[in-house]
């Protein structure tokens, strides 16, 4: 029985304790997150090659829905580079102005690839609605649409590759990526099945009526990578299956006399956070404490692997203790001797 009386007020009124990780996985995590780049010069090149495709399907059938096409391609381009950029500096380690790390540099690059989007989208109403009133006929077109294709078949295939790559590294770049390349490939779907439409019609205004459609799709398309992008940024809180698998493992010392509280969860890129209070008797000993905080951070990191936990321990019989519940405490009035 620990009795010296710094160790028992330590006890007695709080014990901060540092978020519990092993070196290993953090060497890990930074060995994992460095690997992404690849994927994002796989991106790049595929962009490169698709715009060069979808470009010379344009000259070659006057499509204006062909060059709404390439344009989004461009903008594919674009987030690539962007995707580089933040995936090098999200897989740097936490530093001392960054104790946190950098994972949050992920978002930046999905907030720049919706901002990339709302612009084509822009450009390609503006290319397309001179067409509505001076239709111009189509050329070549059975060329041109195998030429798309085949760039929607390039795009297919990265975003396949950046998709499984996004649920084993858990990266919101490449899931951004990847969703954009889908949508490209839909689009360009569309934009064939439209001008194939036209050479079998004849109505050459179909053509920069598929154009609009192709982008109010990109518009959504955008919208949705900003507001993924934001509440990235404004510290969202860890899926409902994740809060349930924290819960299921406080759940356990429910008939001990241990009671929980103010759990706060947060995903910031790829790293996961989770806090909580730990309320124990006043009469246990520091050590023993300890070795409950212990195994409570183990068993968290087993069940949401890689996640960051920070426990809080607090004596149940205090008043003191239930008062930091809510985010924002009020200055206490509880005595401290």
């Amino acid at each position: 029985m620990v009795t010296h009386p710094e160790i028992q007020h330590l006890l007695r009124f709080r014990l901060w304790r540092r978020p519990r990780t092993q070196p290993a996985a953090n060497g890990d995590f930074k060995l994992r997150r460095a690997q992404l780049t690849r994927f994002a010069w796989l991106s790049i090149a595929a962009a490169l090659l698709t715009i060069g495709l979808k470009t010379a399907a344009y000259f070659i059938t006057g499509s204006v829905g062909l060059l709404s096409d390439a344009l989004e391609s461009i903008v594919n381009l674009a987030a690539a580079v962007m995707a580089l950029a933040m995936l090098t500096i999200a897989a740097r380690p936490p530093s001392e102005l960054h104790p946190f790390g950098y994972s949050k540099a992920e978002y930046f690059s999905s907030g720049v690839e919706g901002a990339l989007v709302l612009l084509t989208a822009v450009s390609i109403v503006w290319s397309a609605i001179p067409r509505l009133f001076a239709p111009v006929p189509l050329e070549h077109v059975g060329v041109g649409l195998a030429i798309s294709l085949l760039a929607s078949a390039v795009n297919f295939g990265v975003a396949r590759i950046l998709l499984r790559a996004d649920r084993r590294y858990e990266s919101v770049t490449l899931e951004a990526d990847a969703r954009h390349l889908m949508t490209d490939v839909w689009t360009s779907i569309g934009v064939v099945a439209g001008v194939g439409a036209v050479a079998l019609t004849g109505w050459s205004r179909l053509d920069p009526i598929i154009a609009l459609a192709v982008a109010a799709n990109i518009l959504w398309t955008g919208a949705q990578l900003l507001r993924r992008s934001v509440m990235g940024l404004l510290d969202s809180a860890l899926s409902t299956e994740n809060q349930d698998a924290v819960k299921r493992v406080l759940s356990e010392y429910s008939d001990q006399g241990i009671q929980f509280h103010a759990m706060r969860t947060r995903r910031a890129g790829a790293r996961k956070f989770v806090s909580v209070h730990v309320l124990v008797p006043g009469a246990w000993t520091v050590q023993r404490g300890h070795d409950l905080l212990e195994e409570i951070e183990v068993k968290v990191r087993t069940a949401i692997p890689g996640v960051h936990v920070f426990t809080h321990l607090e004596p149940i019989e205090d008043p003191a203790s239930w008062e930091d519940i809510e985010l924002d405490r009020a200055t206490s009035t509880h005595r401290r001797l």
